[in-house]
């Protein structure tokens, strides 16, 4: 009503109000009358504002890698922010006067892009999508100390990064090289596996040997010990033997030697009793027969004298012409005979 209007804006939104080319009021979350013929209005929202960004960029290698992320601001000298951009709103008080506005997010992602650029190509593929920490930290580093947001009076308050990706066909190249390379990796690990089982079973074989050259190294041992037992057994019973041989041959001597004292003596009273025969023969030779015959029917039985009385019919059978024996006679030789065989 006859160009009185009224205005209230947020807090987080520096006013200025410029009367005549004059600042006559300004600051955060203002609102007051104004005469809209003669005053102009500047809005400077200084909340902070987040700002996606996408963008495809070469590495050093020269593969083409799509970077994707989010930096935040706000603005720290909405003056001079308000002094380089038209934020003048128009005359209804609401929309702005100018596109100004709209292309400050555009400025810093340029300068984003700038950056991540100069980032990127200092580092190859393989470097470049595991490095986002330092690009992050490189980016945020440049943005802090350009001129241009300096300039527009502009703070960064964080910088993030999303992704950084190369296309698909190198992606797929990459998988395939990281696939095989685990392939080559598994096959390397059962590899490893089988190589320490026949390492195991070698050493199991080995010791398993080993126990039985123990073993037999033993037996030989105790062989040897047993042989050396037996030998010296045999030993001593050689020498045993030796020693009866020699005892035998000393006992067959001594026995050689009494035999021999034996047929000495025997030859000795042989001699004797030939001497003695002699000398009984020589003093009997010049004796008369019948009294040697009488001499040596001395003591004989009575059946003795008969046989001997026989004998020596016997002998003058020619000059006796009958002999008669009596029954009684002949039946005591019988009976003598008899007892005698009994």
């Amino acid at each position: 009503m006859f160009g009185i209007k009224f205005i209230k804006v947020q807090p987080t939104t520096y006013l200025l109000q410029y009367r005549r080319g004059r600042i006559v009021r300004e600051g955060l979350g203002l609102s007051f009358f104004y005469y809209a013929p003669t005053t102009s209005l500047v809005a400077v929202p200084v909340a902070s504002t987040d700002t996606p960004f996408i963008f495809q960029e070469t590495t050093a290698d020269f593969q083409s890698v799509t970077i994707q992320g989010q930096v935040t601001y706000r603005v720290s000298n909405p003056k001079q922010l308000a002094s380089l951009l038209n934020y003048t709103l128009a005359a209804d008080g609401e929309k702005y006067a100018a596109e100004d506005p709209d292309k400050l997010p555009e400025r810093v992602i340029h300068l984003v892009n700038v950056l991540a650029r100069a980032a990127l190509q200092k580092l190859p593929l393989r470097e470049a999508i595991r490095a986002s920490d330092e690009v992050v930290q490189t980016i945020k580093d440049g943005l802090v100390g350009a001129p241009e947001m300096v300039s527009l009076g502009l703070e960064v308050l964080g910088l993030s990064i999303l992704a950084i990706k190369p296309t698909p066909e190198t992606a797929r190249a990459l998988e395939a090289e990281t696939r095989e390379t685990l392939f080559r990796e598994a096959d390397e690990a059962i590899y490893a596996r089988r190589n320490s089982a026949v390492e195991q079973e070698r050493a199991i074989k080995e010791n398993e040997l080993n126990t039985e050259i123990a073993v037999e190294t033993k037996k030989r041992q105790i062989r040897e010990t047993q042989m050396d037992a037996e030998r010296a057994v045999q030993e001593k019973q050689h020498l045993l033997e030796k020693e009866g041989l020699e005892a035998n041959i000393g006992l067959e001597d001594r026995r050689k030697g009494l035999v021999a004292l034996a047929a000495e003596n025997a030859k000795a009273e042989a001699d004797a009793r030939a001497y003695g025969v002699s000398s009984t023969m020589k003093a009997l030779g010049s004796a008369d027969a019948k009294i040697l015959q009488a001499l040596a029917s001395t003591g004989m039985k009575p059946e003795q004298l008969i046989a001997f009385a026989f004998q020596e019919l016997a002998g003058k059978a020619d000059k006796i012409g009958q002999l008669n024996i009596s029954p009684d006679l002949l039946r005591e030789l019988i009976g003598t005979k008899q007892l005698v065989s009994k």
